[in-house]
């Protein structure tokens, strides 16, 4: 009898541990399960975070929006991307009128991102503004397109929110640089402010549209009166020109225009590398 009571008990026993383990390892389980499902939505919601910071990764250019934005093809999707820490003159922004040199600006930036193989690189800090715009550093072929623009006094250093930044340092020189030779929006004094820039192309007599359209004109009968000494040839754009010289002209060829030189490199009409 007192056999039986002991073998009975420790049946009950036995079933009583025997739910208490499956209870606890299905519970792990789920647990477990609930995790790794938080973590690839937390991946897919936003992949740029797990971007590591100070490489350059390869994108496909889509378009040049303007001066200083660009959309590309990155993580499988359209994305648009605002130049870190630089500032262009405005031609797009709603209830901003153009700017003298955004268009140049804008032009030159599509020549740039244009002329060979696209990265971008992400610095520390946020990796979006608050517009869901990729911030990064672009290049091409390994040269920055910041760092073309700043130099050549189409931008200007700006939106410094997160310090330290990696290329900030070189990015104030190349500023200083073309602000001292006084190219482009360094050229009009008060144009540039520390908010942005100062007028509008549309300005009567001092847009700098109208002075490069007034350039242009000047070299353009320049180019007729010495064409018809003989001297020179004249083309009226770089579609003419090209017809003649597929590749373009140095500034040693009679068929050399200033006004064709847009990057002003002392090549005009050359075609961009792809």
């Amino acid at each position: 009898m007192q056999k039986g009571i002991l073998g009975l008990l420790g049946a009950v026993v036995v079933i009583v541990l025997s739910v208490f383990f499956n209870h606890t390892q299905h519970q792990t389980t789920t647990n477990s399960s609930a995790n790794q499902q938080s973590a690839q939505q937390n991946t897919n919601e936003d992949t740029v975070s797990n971007t590591a910071d100070g490489k350059q990764i390869p994108v496909t250019l889509v378009s040049a929006v303007d001066g200083d934005t660009i959309k590309i093809m990155y993580n499988g999707k359209k994305e648009t991307v605002r130049y870190l820490l630089v500032d262009t003159p405005e031609s797009k922004k709603v209830g901003t009128c153009v700017q003298p040199y955004a268009k140049e600006a804008y032009y030159r930036n599509e020549q740039l991102v244009k002329s060979g193989k696209l990265t971008i690189e992400f610095d520390n800090g946020s990796k979006r503004d608050k517009y869901g715009r990729l911030l990064a550093y672009v290049f091409v072929n390994g040269k920055s397109v910041q760092e073309s623009l700043l130099e050549e006094g189409y931008a200007r250093v700006a939106y410094i929110y997160d310090p330290p930044y990696k290329y900030l340092s070189q990015f104030n020189a190349d500023e200083k640089k073309a602000e001292d030779k006084h190219l482009k929006i360094w050229s009009r004094p008060g144009y540039v402010t520390s908010k942005g820039f100062n007028g509008c192309a549309s300005d009567s007599g001092s847009s700098a549209s109208d002075n490069q359209s007034n350039s242009n004109t000047t070299q353009s009968s320049s180019a007729k009166q010495q064409n018809q000494t003989g001297s020179n040839e004249y083309f009226r754009n770089c579609t003419e020109l090209r017809k003649k010289y597929p590749n373009g002209v140095p500034s040693s060829s009679p068929a050399y225009q200033a006004s064709m030189d847009g990057d002003h490199d002392h090549y005009a009409c050359e075609r961009s590398s792809r």
